[in-house]
């Protein structure tokens, strides 16, 4: 089996976010790049289909030189080579018609994309792969199991869950639950070292960039006021500043 993972390079959850350029642009000074988590659910379950049944990873990313360390840390958490396509991820149509390009000219079995980036939240990626390939799409995943060329999903959905099949070729959108958190695979030492002498190839491809949306600004959330603490007794105070204050009563 063929398997590709798709994988984005996103802000630590624990990195101060700032904006430059009227701030229409995101600054990238002292902020620590990873892997994507939801795709890193998807990296995990390949790695545990490679496992059981064989299969060979092949873990792509949009962008530029910087993102090779993650591809290097997916390297060495159990994937076979990577891919990088030099192209500055401007926007999610963007990111998916170099990956519709590069899969035309490589055919796989799964199509393993996160649900969505957590820093953009578009959500958008998967479903273009999908129509432009013409493959079925499962969004959501968070269960599968592979019988020959048969695949056994389980999606969240509003309110419970969905089962479904499809078979091969298909794209799958992973998140929590596809694997559980502590299943996560951590590089080892001997996979850092291992990672090195991994391919990792970098494809240049011209993509036509279309402005049909443009960032007018970004805004911080408003910060939160301070914390107020109230006597245990005083249930006066409290009342008080839930009702005029909080205004929640």
């Amino acid at each position: 089996m063929n398997i590709l993972v798709c994988i984005s390079s996103v802000p630590d959850t624990t990195s101060k976010i700032n904006f430059t350029n009227n701030n229409q642009s995101f600054d990238n000074n002292g902020v620590t790049f990873i892997i994507n988590p939801y795709d890193e659910f998807c990296l995990t379950k390949a790695i545990f289909i490679k496992e059981k049944s064989g299969a060979t990873i092949t873990v792509l990313n949009v962008g530029e030189s910087a993102n090779d360390a993650i591809l290097r840390k997916a390297l060495a958490i159990g994937a076979d080579k990577a891919i990088r396509i030099n192209q500055a991820p401007e926007n999610s149509k963007v990111v998916s018609e170099c990956i519709v390009n590069y899969c035309l000219n490589n055919e796989f079995d799964l199509i393993f994309c996160g649900r969505e980036s957590i820093d953009y939240n578009g959500g958008q990626v998967p479903g273009f792969l999908a129509a432009k390939l013409k493959l079925p799409f499962i969004n959501s995943c968070i269960g599968l199991d592979i019988t020959d060329n048969t695949l056994s999903l389980k999606r969240e959905i509003d309110g419970g869950h969905e089962l479904c099949e499809c078979s091969c070729p298909a794209v799958i959108a992973g998140q929590k639950g596809l694997v559980e958190e502590k299943d996560l695979r951590i590089p080892s030492m001997r996979g850092i070292m291992t990672a090195r002498t991994k391919p990792l190839e970098v494809i240049n491809i011209e993509i036509a960039q279309e402005k049909n949306i443009k960032i007018i600004e970004y805004n911080k959330p408003t910060e939160r006021s301070e914390c107020k603490m109230i006597e245990e007794d005083n249930i006066d105070q409290l009342v008080e500043l839930l009702s005029n204050e909080a205004k929640v009563i």
